[in-house]
C-alpha cells in the first residue's frame, strides 16, 4: 500500500469509526429480549467443548451441533465464527437440531491446500455438510457475509433450505460494502490481521472501542467480551496458517458473488423474513426493504432501532422469537 493510500485509508477508518461511535450505545434490552449472549450458559469453554470436526475435500470443517430433531443452519459473519450465535443456539437447541458451521478461512476449519474460499465454494461446503450431517433441509439463519452465501444457497438448492431469516447482510447492491474494501486492500498485501486483529486480540479495551470492532459492529459497549474476542481472533492471529486463511477469505469477498441474483431471489418460495439493525453503518437502511421487495416469499421486515451489524449476538432473544414464529412454533 502506497503512503498516500496508507493515509487515504487511515482517513477513512477514523471517519467510519466516529461515525459509528456517533450512532450511540443502545439499551440493553428490545422488547424484553437481552442485549448480549453473556448470560449463556453455552459460554467458551462449553462451545469448544462441543466442536466437532467433519473431514471434506474441502478440508477439516469445524461445526457444533445442539438439540435434536429438524435442522437449523447458522452462518456468520465476517472476521467471526459460529461463536456469534451461542445465544441464539442455546434458544432454539429445545426446537431445532442447531448446526453451526465456521466457514473456510475464519474460525477453527482447517481449508484444503489449493482450495477456493469463494462464496461459491462456502455454498458447495455447506451442502457437502449437510449431506454427510443426513440433513435434507434445513432453517438458515444467517448475518453479514453469511447471509450473501444464503442467498446463494437458496437460490442454488432451495430445496434445500426450509425458511431463511436473514439479518443485516449484503445484497447485490453492496457486495461487498463500501466499509470493506480498505480491508481487502490490506489483505491484498498480507497486512489485514496484524494491522487490525492482532492489535484487537492483544488489547480488549482497545476491540470494544471507537478504534476497534465494538464501536464498529456493536451496540453495547461492553461487546464484545473477553472471550469472545479469544474466540473469534486467536485462531486467526496465532498461526501463518490461520492469517493466510484469513486473507484468503477476505479477498474472496472482492468479487461480488450475488450480481444479477435478484431475478432469482423474486423466483424464491422460501418463506424468508428480514431483521434489519437501524444503527449499522456497513450496510444501508435500504438493503432491507430491497430484500423485503425482491424475495419472493418474503415474510416482512422487524428492525431493531439503534442495532449494528452484529446484533445477533446481542439479542439472541430476538432472533429466536422471530425465528419460531417462521418455524410456526412461536
Amino acid at each position: 500500500m502506497s503512503s498516500m493510500h496508507r493515509r487515504e485509508f487511515l482517513g477513512f477508518t477514523t471517519t467510519a469509526l466516529a461515525a459509528t461511535a456517533l450512532a450511540g450505545c443502545m439499551p440493553r434490552a428490545v422488547n424484553g429480549a437481552g442485549a448480549s449472549a453473556e448470560g449463556s450458559t453455552l459460554n467458551a469453554e462449553a462451545y469448544h467443548a462441543s466442536r466437532k470436526y467433519l473431514d471434506s475435500r474441502f478440508g477439516r470443517i469445524a461445526y457444533i451441533e445442539r438439540g435434536t430433531g429438524e435442522a437449523a443452519l447458522f452462518l456468520h459473519g465476517f472476521p467471526l465464527n459460529s461463536f456469534q450465535w451461542r445465544g441464539a443456539i442455546e434458544r432454539l437447541s429445545p426446537y431445532r437440531r442447531c448446526v453451526a458451521p465456521d466457514f473456510m478461512g475464519l474460525g477453527f476449519t482447517e481449508v484444503a491446500e489449493g482450495q477456493s474460499y469463494a462464496p461459491d465454494e462456502q455454498v458447495k461446503m455447506l451442502i457437502e455438510l449437510m449431506d454427510r450431517l443426513s440433513i435434507q433441509s434445513a432453517d438458515v439463519i444467517a448475518n453479514d457475509s453469511g447471509g450473501a452465501i444464503a442467498q446463494l444457497l437458496v437460490t442454488r438448492h432451495p430445496e434445500r433450505v426450509r425458511t431463511l431469516l436473514l439479518t443485516n447482510c449484503d445484497v447485490e447492491s453492496e457486495c461487498p460494502p463500501p466499509a470493506v474494501l480498505p480491508v481487502i486492500e490490506l489483505a491484498r498485501t498480507g497486512e489485514y490481521v496484524d494491522a487490525w486483529l492482532a492489535p484487537w486480540l492483544a488489547d480488549k479495551a482497545l476491540a470494544r472501542s471507537d478504534k476497534g470492532i465494538g464501536a464498529m459492529c456493536f451496540s453495547n459497549p461492553a461487546n464484545p467480551t473477553d472471550e469472545a474476542i479469544e474466540y473469534y481472533f486467536g485462531p486467526l492471529v496465532r498461526s501463518p496458517r490461520g492469517k493466510a486463511q484469513a486473507h484468503a477469505y477476505t479477498l474472496a469477498l472482492e468479487a461480488n458473488s450475488l450480481a444479477g441474483i435478484g431475478p432469482e431471489l423474486q423466483k424464491c418460495k422460501v418463506p424468508t423474513r428480514i431483521i434489519w439493525g437501524t444503527g449499522d453503518t456497513i450496510f444501508s437502511q435500504s438493503s432491507a426493504d430491497y430484500l423485503d421487495q425482491t424475495f419472493g416469499a418474503s415474510r416482512g421486515v422487524r428492525r431493531i432501532p439503534g442495532a449494528k451489524l452484529f446484533f445477533p449476538e446481542e439479542y439472541p432473544d430476538v432472533i429466536a422469537e422471530e425465528a419460531r414464529k417462521l418455524w410456526g412454533i412461536g
